[in-house]
């Protein structure tokens, strides 16, 4: 296998934003909007997914797999509302989990989270 390249690396919270192995990219941790509704955050969390992505230059299209956390799983549909406009037909594989999230924000802050994994084979 190739180097391991970590990138957006939070030394606070001993994270890294993105790991490149091989032919996958592995991106944790995805959030935005924080304090809004959770239809912003989602659109917060890809945003900041296509960010991350940017650095390796690869775009939303190169996303396979995700891991949607949420606060509340009944904000399923808005989620989904979402991807049909921003990934264009070209869906990854998906789960979705339900957690408390441990945030400063408390149940008024963080509602959605996700975690992907991008081929840039």
């Amino acid at each position: 296998m190739s180097n391991i390249i970590r990138g957006d690396v939070n030394e606070k919270w001993a994270h890294s934003g993105y790991v490149v192995a091989g032919d996958f990219v592995y991106l944790n941790y995805c959030v935005g909007n924080v304090g809004k509704s959770v239809k912003e955050q989602i659109e917060g969390a890809l945003d900041n997914m296509e960010e991350r992505l940017r650095m390796v230059n690869l775009s939303l299209e190169n996303i396979v797999k995700v891991d949607v956390l949420f606060r509340d799983v009944w904000n399923i549909p808005i989620m989904e509302e979402v991807f049909k406009k921003r990934f264009n037909g070209k869906y990854p594989a998906r789960k979705t989990i339900s957690t408390d999230f441990a945030h400063a924000g408390g149940p008024n802050g963080l509602l959605v989270q996700i975690d992907g994994i991008a081929y840039k084979g």
